[in-house]
């Protein structure tokens, strides 16, 4: 199951969901992310907090989702977006039409001096939640009608 994350700088909240869902899935799902309007970096906090945890941030990098929109770019099955603004952008047509949910939280990236790792922290802790409850079902098994709802039910948990 292929997974895009999309938040409109792609340096923080994606980056993160991004390799949550890759780290939690061990293969189960592959997770992307990219940006409506990245950044061209991912914000250092988000480097620095994924390495604490030991998560491989090798191929981190804010990109846009015109990549994914390409004709050789994955099919995806679903596409979260972790953004108010991303949720309400017209996106790009995907190949295989994949499932929308919206797991919006607050962006950590606005966060100032000591408050930033804090913050990071605590958007981190909420999308791991969030991953965790979706990745305990079954979810490569699903029908589009019980991932929809799935994923629609994640987006609750605080």
């Amino acid at each position: 199951m292929n997974i895009l994350v999309l938040c409109t700088g792609n340096s923080a909240r994606s980056i993160l969901l991004e390799s949550i869902l890759n780290d939690l899935g061990k293969g189960r799902v592959r997770a992307y992310s990219a940006g409506s309007q990245p950044a061209g970096r991912v914000h250092p906090q988000s480097i620095a907090l994924l390495g604490e945890k030991a998560m491989d941030v090798s191929d981190a990098r804010s990109k846009s989702w015109d990549e994914f929109a390409l004709p050789d770019a994955p099919v995806m099955d679903a596409v979260i977006t972790v953004c108010g603004s991303a949720a309400g952008e017209t996106c790009p047509m995907w190949p295989g039409a994949p499932l929308r949910a919206h797991w919006g939280v607050e962006d950590p990236a606005a966060a100032q001096g000591d408050a930033i790792p804090g913050a990071f922290s605590e958007v981190y802790e909420v999308l791991h939640r969030r991953a965790a409850a979706f990745l305990a079902e079954p979810v490569e098994q699903m029908d589009t009608t019980t991932l929809r709802a799935h994923l629609n039910a994640c987006a609750l948990i605080l």
